[in-house]
């Protein structure tokens, strides 16, 4: 790649630390790249996982306190599965553009 070398070359002699943790960590950084671009958006969005944690917010409310760290594990497990079944058979954005 030689923009990445170039873009290395320039700024390696002023952060050589962050150049060198950028490289260790590279092949995982951008990895959202290597899927199709229309599922990309849903990849890296928090959409989902804000709309879950919404979820368990308006549900834990009303109980105000849990017994035990065990209990509330239960909870947002029992949360967890309820809403994966909820949206099971829900194509999200992309998904339905892309094969296998």
């Amino acid at each position: 790649d030689v923009y990445k070398r170039q873009f290395y070359d320039k700024w390696n002699k002023a952060y050589n630390h962050v150049i060198r943790n950028l490289k260790d960590i590279e092949p995982d950084l951008l990895v959202f790249y290597n899927y199709p671009k229309q599922i990309r958006p849903s990849i890296y969005s928090t959409n989902m996982i804000e709309s879950f944690n919404n979820v368990v917010k308006r549900k834990a409310k009303p109980k105000a306190e849990f017994p035990s760290e065990q209990s509330l594990d239960t909870f947002i497990g029992i949360q967890a599965i309820s809403y994966n079944d909820r949206y099971f058979n829900r194509i999200h954005k992309g998904f339905g553009q892309v094969q296998d």
